[in-house]
This record gives C-alpha cells, structure tokens and sequence, in this order.
C-alpha cells in the first residue's frame, strides 16, 4: 500500500511538473532541428532541400532510432513519441530524487516534498541549459536518468544504477560523462571485494552501450555528414560560433555569472557538511564529485575551446555540467532543511529552502524583485511548515503538508510572475504551414526575409513539411558541421542579414527559393500573394515586383 501510494504522489509531482510548471513546449527550440531530421530519416524523400534535415547530427545517439521505432511500432507521430518518452523520464528522475532523500534519512512524506521542491527546476544560465528541458530532446532524455541512477547508488543498487546511466549514455552521452568520471573513481577504490564486484557489475551494463552505441553509428541510416573531432576551429568559425552559439564561450558571460556558481558550489560543499553523517558512502563521491567538475569544466572549457580551439568542445559542450551545480544545491538544500527542521533550527531551515528555490524562483543569485522575494519567502515558509507537520505526526495536519507541497508550482508562475518560454505558436502560422504541406510541391523552398531572429519560420519548417531557405534557428548547428556553418551565414547574409528590401526579391529565384512569406507591413502593392491571412502574405518567386 505505501509504495502505491508514493507511486501515485510522484505520478502527481510528474504531471504538474510537466503540464504546470517548468511545464513543456513543442517547435520552441531544439525540436526546430531535431523534427526535421527525424522526419528526413523516416522519409528520404522529405525536405531534400533543407540544410538542416540534410545535417543531422544524431549518428552517436540512440535517440532518433528510439523514436523511429516507437513510431512504427505504435503508429503515433514522433510528437506524440517524444512527449511520451519525455515525460516518463522526467518521472524516473524525480523518482530517483525521491530515493536520494530517503537514502539521506529523510521519512517518504518528507522525501517527496523534496523531490517535488527539485522538480520544480531551473535555468543553468551563461550555458543556457535546463535542468528540466522543456522540449523532448536527447539531453532532457538524459539528465533525468543520471538522478535515478544517483538515487539507486544511495541504495546500493549498483546493477540498476548502471543500467540507468547507460541508458542515458545512449541517448546523449557528453550529458552523462560527469556521472561516469566519478562512477570510475568509486568503482576502483578498494573497497571489500563483494561491494566492489558489485560496483564493478554496472561498468557490464556501460560497455554494453558503448558497442551498441558504436554499432548504430557506424550503419547510421539516412543522410548524413562526418564530424570533424580532431581538427581546430579556423578564425571564420571560431567568428560565427561566438556569434551564433555565444553560451559554449565562457568569456563572453563569465563575469555576469561566476559568482552565481561559484556561491552554488559553495552552498553544496556546506551542504555535504551538514549531512555529512547521513550520506551513504557511494553516494557521497557524487554529491562531491558532480558539482566539483561542474565547476572544473569552466577553466576546462576556456582552455581546450578559447585557447586550443579544439572543434569537438563546441559539439559536447562540458560546460554545461554546470547543471550538476545548480541541481544539487537544490536537492541537498531541501535536505537539509528537512535535517534543520528535525533538530528544531527553523531559522536555518528557513535559509536552506531558500536555496533550493531561488534557482526556480530567481535565475540568478543577486536581489530578486520584490515580488519574487515575496514569492521565495512565502513558497520557503510553506515548505518548512510542510516539513514540521510531517515530522510532527500529527495525521490532521498531512492535507495541508501536502497542499503546501503543491502551491510553489502555482504560485511561482503567477505571483513570481516566472514565464520559462514565450509562446510562439499562433492560428495564422498554423494555416500557413497546412496552407503549404496542401498546396505547394513537397520540393519547394520558402524563404522568410522579414522574419529576423524570430523562431517562426522553424516551427513552418517541422509543420509544413517544408525546405526553409535560412533561418536564425538552424544558425545554432555551426556546432556540428563546417560547412553547414559556413553554407548558412552565405545564406543569412545574402536574404536575411539586412532589412527587407523589395529590390531583393528578383533575386529568390536564382538562388533556389520557390516561394517568400512576409508580414503585413511589407505587402507588395503590385504583386497579388498567392496565400495571406492576418499575419502572413506569400508570394511566388518570378511574379513581376514593380516600385
């Protein structure tokens, strides 16, 4: 009956996390690029012209071909796929969470408070990744695995703990090399020989993903282009990359945010003192070692990246393991406040759980606005009060402990007026995209030359079906592959770089563009769209342009 029970509460934590808050998105972001390539992948015969459904760059993961057999085997579309499998992850990982509390000495109702309080997550600022992603990609498949697999370690659950991590390791593994880098040090310290055996039986389950991982990437179906992992960057990447994809170059955002991890790294190490009798020992080298290289990666990244110019740093972005930072001085802080709380120190509980929610609260370590203080202060007594009524005993008071467990995934987005994504899907671009996928040919081209940096023209890309010519979104892949870099800023300058001119247009069609969608404000009086409706006008290519 219990374990039903806290089935059924971390089923609960799940859905609010993914349907209220951090919440979840479709063709906001990564899955601008990853849609493509998955549909090219499934259909040769799909996008032939677009550049990035012609990059893919998923040869060293099992991510599409998960999804391409889930697709066929269920018969749903890959959003459907993905979100799935998105969803179940995140419950896996706030499961391992929940383990972690309880490893930690924490009672069940106690450990999923902490649990809910990490599901609430937070932005890793400067490398601009989530702790929870928002979209269904390979590093939101991962992350979550790598917290099942801490929680199953706190339990000396070694064989499940690798299998976990292994996992994640087949769908991203620069994600989950931290997690191993401190596994190796664990498993070949000399330890009895039954517990290292057993430590040394998860290392099976690793080997076993690396063959596999090897194997799906040398008979990687579909287009594709080789990745250069043993070359530097020349200047003119180096150039477009620190223009493009400015979160892998640490010295374009150390300043604004060192010290905000630097004060989290400092917050865990405090942390791990505080709990230092209650952490079981194999999972005390992760709470160690995770934000320790979590840390190390920024002098680590600014070497190989800004010194050596090494290609493949931009392609595995270490980092971005500044996560485990971030992550951890949530969890241990919700522990420790728990631990204060037991010993009657309220104050101190008070300032633990502050910790735990400003990363959701706040993204940064500085003075919040007053609402948000107000926010933080209200969701941190709430949890604390939630905290004393369970440990209380008192039965009466565990409908309110668990009402005060579930208001910060409410009152963060409305009073802390916390908004993680702008909505970018509207009616009108939906009719243009099936406008196109209905009427136009599969091969055809479209061009959004007054779009600027917006996302837009991506999401047309994924729901029509169609080539886009250039758009700011694909620019993010001068990570992957030079000449896709190089093919795309061609692009950008020559259509999109300066305002919208309608002497350009004449141009389109010598560069392969079968069709050009603008907004209202640029109507061309003397060609009549072959499509429009409130926001969107589209014309063909060679139609007269008189001014």
């Amino acid at each position: 009956m219990k374990r039903l029970l806290v089935t059924s509460a971390i089923l609960g934590i799940t859905l609010l996390n993914f349907f209220q808050f951090p919440g979840h998105t479709w063709l906001q972001s990564d899955t601008q690029i990853y849609m493509p390539i998955l549909e090219r992948l499934w259909d040769p015969s799909a996008m032939q012209k677009d550049l990035i459904a012609g990059h893919p760059h998923v040869a060293f993961t099992l991510y599409d071909e998960t999804a391409v057999t889930l697709r066929k085997i269920t018969g749903l579309d890959f959003r459907q796929v993905l979100q799935s499998e998105q969803f179940v992850f995140r419950g896996l990982g706030i499961w391992g969470v929940y383990l972690i509390a309880t490893a930690l000495g924490l009672s069940e109702l106690t450990a999923l408070i902490v649990a809910a309080v990490f599901s609430l997550g937070a932005t890793i600022m400067g490398p601009a990744v989530l702790v929870f992603e928002y979209e269904p990609v390979p590093r939101g498949f991962a992350v979550p695995l790598i917290f099942l697999a801490l929680g199953l370690i706190a339990h000396n659950r070694y064989l499940g703990a690798g299998v976990a991590a292994s996992v994640a390791y087949l769908f991203h593994p620069p994600t989950v090399a931290p997690f191993w880098a401190v596994y190796f040090v664990l498993a070949l310290r000399p330890s009895k020989p039954e517990l290292m055996r057993h430590r040394l039986t998860a290392l099976w389950a690793l080997a076993t993903a690396v063959i596999v991982l090897f194997i799906a990437a040398r008979y990687q179906a579909g287009p594709g282009a080789t990745q250069a992992f043993f070359t530097r960057l020349d200047p003119h990447l180096v150039e477009l990359q620190r223009l493009r994809t400015s979160y892998n170059w640490i010295s374009l955002w150390w300043k604004q945010w060192i010290g905000h991890y630097l004060f989290l790294y400092a917050a865990t190490v405090l942390a791990c003192w505080r709990l230092k009798n209650d952490v079981p020992q194999g999972l005390h080298y992760f709470l160690v070692g995770l934000p320790l290289l979590g840390i190390l990666s920024l002098p680590a990244s600014y070497l190989l990246l800004e010194k050596i110019r090494w290609a493949l740093i931009p392609e595995i972005q270490p980092v971005r393991a500044l996560l485990f930072v971030t992550a951890l001085a949530m969890i241990l802080g919700a522990v420790a406040a728990a631990k204060a709380v037991t010993s009657k120190h309220y104050a101190e509980a008070v300032g633990w759980l502050v910790l735990a929610f400003l990363p959701p609260v706040n993204r940064e370590i500085g003075w919040p606005t007053w609402n948000r203080v107000g926010v933080l202060l209200a969701v941190a007594l709430l949890t604390g009060a939630a905290f004393w009524a369970v440990q209380s005993s008192r039965r009466w008071l565990m409908p309110a402990a668990m009402a005060a467990m579930l208001i910060p995934f409410f009152v963060i987005p409305s009073w802390g007026r916390m908004r993680n994504y702008p909505m970018e899907h509207f009616p009108e671009l939906t009719r243009l995209s099936q406008w196109a996928r209905a009427t136009t040919p599969e091969a055809a081209v479209f061009l959004f030359p007054d779009a600027d940096q917006a996302l837009y023209p991506g999401i047309f890309r994924a729901e029509a079906m169609r080539a886009v010519y250039v758009d700011w979104k694909a620019g993010g892949q001068v990570n992957f592959f030079k000449d896709l870099g190089e093919e795309w800023w061609s692009r950008w300058q020559r259509t999109m770089a300066a305002p919208f001119d309608p002497k350009d247009v004449a141009s389109y069609r010598g560069l392969g563009i079968d069709y050009y969608v603008l907004q209202p404000k640029n109507r061309l009086e003397s060609v009549k769209p072959v499509f429009e409706n409130g926001r969107f006008l589209v014309y063909q290519t060679g139609a007269l342009v008189q001014r």
